[in-house]
Parts: structure tokens; C-alpha cells; sequence
């Protein structure tokens, strides 16, 4: 099955360079170029793609407004934040939006592609280590810290295997640190989606973050 993307980038040069891309690869296919998150939010409700791509910084309506409004809408399209990370404020309130994941520019093209996969397929994609730089860079920005949720009704298992999810560990990697196996640590996630009342992985990393399971690295 080809997997339909929609790009929103207010660039024209990075949406040729992803659309080249893209289009080489078999199972993808550009089916819409926005420049504009206005744009991005009317190609969705017309195309009904499968991700849309969408730059943070876009003039009028900007990219976490428009990742709000598409996934906030009937349709199923996921949509995958893609920034300039060291510069770009606004990806934890993209994330918080509904964004099932974010690349940055410099990642390799190949990492993009699979990304984009993964996304289709339904589930949310943080890289571990652009997970704790973005924990990092929120923790230490000044203003008011995020507002504290309780953790009720998980259990102490669930507890850490929330907590290494926060830290950016694969389900692979969960399973060495708690020698359990990945099946097992499909199924904690899986519950724990269920009673945090959580979209995909990247809501539990801000779960994680919010409720001060997860502290910045010094």
C-alpha cells in the first residue's frame, strides 16, 4: 500500500528536495505541496492523506495551529512536525497539538522516509536522542513550568516503564533494562495508552515530562 503524504513548508526548495525524495521511494507518494499551515489544513480535508509533513515556522496560520486543526478533525492523517530543533520554541506545543512525532532538517533522508512509515503505520516516533534533547531544552527554558497530572491507576511496572518510554528508550531496550521481554513491554505501552487516555508514544514522553518522571540530564 502506497502511503499518500501531503508536505506544508513555506520553503519551496525543501518541499522539491523532500518531493524528489519521496517520490523515489516505491511505497511513498507526494499527493500535495502546501506552503502555508492554512493550505496544509485545506489540502488535508480535500486529499485525506495518510501524514502530512508540516514545517513549525509558516507565514499566517503556523504549523501547530494547523497540526491542531487537521488532527482535531474527522479524518485519520497523521502528521509528522519537521523543524529546525536548536532554533524552533514551539515543538513541545506542536507535540501537545496532536503531532505523532517530529524530525529535524539535518536527520538523514533515509531516517525521514522511515519515519514517515512508521507514522502511517499508526505509531508515534520520537528518536531517543532527540527525545532528551527536547526534554532538556523545555526543562531549562524559563516561564511557567507545565501543569502537574497525577498518575492514577497504573501500576508500579507500568511506573517505569513509563518512565524509560520518557527517557526515549525503545520498546528493545525496556525490555533489557527490566529483562522482560518485548512482547511484554508492547503490552505495558498498550495499557498504559489506554488508562493515560494517551494518542500515541509521544503523548506518554510528555506524560512523562509533565509529571516529572523524567528530569533533564546535568
Amino acid at each position: 500500500m502506497t502511503v499518500r503524504v501531503v508536505l506544508a513548508d513555506d520553503q519551496p526548495l525543501v518541499r522539491t528536495a523532500l518531493q524528489m525524495v519521496i517520490t523515489d521511494a516505491p511505497d511513498l507518494d507526494v499527493v500535495g505541496e502546501a506552503g502555508t499551515g492554512a493550505e496544509a489544513v485545506e489540502l488535508t480535508q480535500s486529499l485525506d492523506p495518510d501524514v502530512v509533513v508540516m514545517d513549525i515556522r509558516m507565514p499566517g496560520m503556523d504549523g501547530i495551529e494547523a497540526t491542531r486543526q487537521i488532527t482535531g478533525g474527522p479524518g485519520s492523517t497523521h502528521v509528522v512536525v519537521l523543524t529546525t530543533f536548536d532554533d524552533d520554541d514551539y515543538v513541545y506545543g506542536a507535540l501537545r497539538a496532536g503531532a505523532a512525532g517530529f524530525l529535524v532538517k539535518d536527520m538523514a533522508l533515509d531516517d525521514i522516509l522511515a519515519a514517515i512509515r512508521v507514522v502511517a503505520a499508526g505509531d508515534g516516533l520520537i528518536a531517543p536522542s532527540v527525545t532528551r534533547r527536547l526534554i532538556e531544552e523545555f526543562a531549562d527554558r524559563p516561564g511557567p513550568a507545565p501543569g502537574r497530572r497525577k498518575l492514577d491507576g497504573i501500576t508500579e511496572r507500568e511506573h517505569e516503564v513509563l518512565t524509560l518510554v520518557g527517557r526515549g528508550l525503545s520498546n528493545t531496550e525496556i525490555a533489557a533494562e527490566l529483562i522482560i521481554s518485548v512482547a511484554t513491554v508492547k503490552t505495558y505501552v498498550t495499557r498504559l495508552l489506554t488508562k493515560l487516555d494517551a494518542r500515541d508514544r509521544v503523548q506518554l514522553v510528555i506524560i512523562a515530562y509533565e509529571t516529572g518522571l523524567v528530569a533533564p540530564s546535568r
